[in-house]
């Protein structure tokens, strides 16, 4: 936002906290925002959250596994992610 008030949407003045904190659970905030001037952000650190699991594989799999991630110089468990995120892209391109 530019730091002008909305001249449609002028911000309210409020007595105490509790006041502006029940006026803000109840009000739609899109009125309260220039959208023309608003900058899609740039969160480059963000991460998606991640899970740990359990999964039995075939040693021999495993085995070629670490083998290929060796080779692409990066961990198994790194390499099993990328394969994964690959096949299940594929499949939802149909």
């Amino acid at each position: 936002m530019s730091g002008e008030q909305n001249p449609m949407n002028p911000e309210p003045v409020f007595a105490n906290e509790d006041a502006e904190r029940a006026y803000w659970a109840k009000e739609d905030l899109t009125d309260q925002f220039d959208w023309e001037s608003a900058v899609e952000p740039s969160l480059p650190e963000l991460r998606p959250s991640t899970v740990s699991i359990s999964i039995r594989l075939p040693i021999s799999l495993l085995e070629d596994l670490k083998s290929l991630a060796n080779a692409r110089d990066v961990s198994y468990q790194s390499l099993m992610k990328i394969l994964l995120a690959e096949q299940v892209a594929q499949i939802r391109r149909g």
